[in-house]
């Protein structure tokens, strides 16, 4: 089963996600600090590549039982069995290493607009993004910035240094799902479209009023290999076949410049490329996607074969003071050259009241009484 490494991704060009500090500003009791710990991103500790291995590695194994009963609406059935997880190429992905997994459905797309909407509507429900923060949260905190809102992609005129996250991330007030590029934007035609400015703690909410729950990092990567075993891509080892795109990233030079060769600048409707081999859409780019496990970069040196859950507690060292959980899929964000984290194998991280213009979500059920989110 063994194949060369590639080198592991450099992980300063490899993870854009909104960075937990700019938000948290906003959600938590931290110092208003965040510029500076911002600025920090790009250096992490990655204890896991230490235990690098592929001589514990099993050939896929799929459990072809029959599914437990009709799929529910709008989700697929995923057959138990055993894969590869990791990745030789990420640093915070590896030891790959064989975990088998029970069956489970999930949602066919990512929550669109429309769905989101049907919850909040039926609910009440606010987003973290749409609540104002509480002022005594932050003691001299500027009165102009305790207001809600959310993070947004915003692209420089010209080329900037990958180092300044700043450059192309703002928090902009009055920005949340309903309006995912500020006050004035708006989801009016974008129903199908994956509902965004979604933090952990909002897929959480949406998920038990749905009956669901959030997946597994390994239920997430088990689907999004779609049967094949240890490709670069949910649908191959070829970035193009046949020149044509299979994703939604970006294209061209990053930050500035979206060629979008795949035909969007920022999310796609839900489907707008092909399905893996589970029958599942936009597992790689479109919109991050949360997963219930806490993020540690050594979480697979420990990880239980059998279904696991992630482990106890995080660790980020980039921001250790800031609790952080899973995201899976990259984005439309997601560049060659700087971001490779659109890959099956590749993870992504966020504070759970951190929400951005590329965090979304969606969500898998199991047979029988469904477990909690949290």
């Amino acid at each position: 089963m063994s194949k060369p490494a590639r080198k592991p991704a450099q992980t300063s060009r490899a993870n854009p996600t909104a960075p937990a500090t700019l938000t948290l500003a906003a959600r938590t009791s931290r110092p208003w600090s965040w510029i500076g710990g911002l600025l920090g991103v790009g250096v992490v500790i990655v204890a896991a590549g230490l235990f690098y291995s592929l001589s514990v590695a099993a050939p896929r194994t799929v459990d072809h039982r029959q599914e437990p009963g009709p799929a529910p609406e709008g989700m697929v059935w995923i057959p138990g069995g055993s894969f590869l997880m990791g990745s030789n190429e990420i640093d915070d992905a590896h030891p790959v290493h064989t975990v088998q997994l029970t069956g489970f459905w999930m949602d066919r797309t990512e929550v669109t607009n429309a769905q989101f909407a049907r919850f909040a509507d039926a609910s009440g429900y606010k987003t973290v993004a749409e609540r104002a923060p509480d002022p005594k949260d932050f003691p001299g905190a500027p009165p102009e910035m305790l207001v809600a809102g959310s993070i947004v992609f915003t692209p420089p005129p010209g080329p900037v240094s990958l180092d300044e996250s700043l450059s192309w991330w703002r928090y902009v007030p009055g920005t949340d799902w309903r309006h995912p590029e500020g006050p004035d934007s708006t989801i009016e035609g974008r129903e199908d479209h994956p509902a965004v400015h979604i933090c952990w703690d909002d897929a959480v909410a949406y998920a038990r009023w749905a009956g669901k729950r959030l997946p597994t990092e390994a239920e997430w990567e088990f689907a999004a290999r779609g049967g094949l075993e240890q490709k670069r891509y949910v649908w191959g080892d070829e970035r193009l076949p046949g020149g044509v795109c299979q994703a939604n990233n970006w294209q061209g030079e990053f930050p500035n410049l979206n060629e979008e060769r795949d035909g969007f600048a920022r999310t796609a409707p839900v489907g707008s490329f092909s399905a893996n081999g589970y029958g599942l859409l936009d597992m790689a780019g479109n919109a991050w996607e949360w997963c219930s496990d806490w993020y540690r970069p050594d979480a697979y040196a420990t990880h239980s074969l059998k279904d696991p859950r992630g482990p106890a507690s995080s660790l980020d060292p980039q921001e250790p003071g800031i609790p952080k959980r899973v995201q899976r899929g990259g984005s439309f964000l997601c560049s060659d050259t700087y971001c490779v984290r659109y890959l099956p194998g590749a993870r992504g991280k966020g504070s759970a009241d951190s929400a951005a213009s590329h965090v979304g979500f969606r969500c898998v059920k199991t047979p029988g009484p469904e477990a909690s989110s949290g």
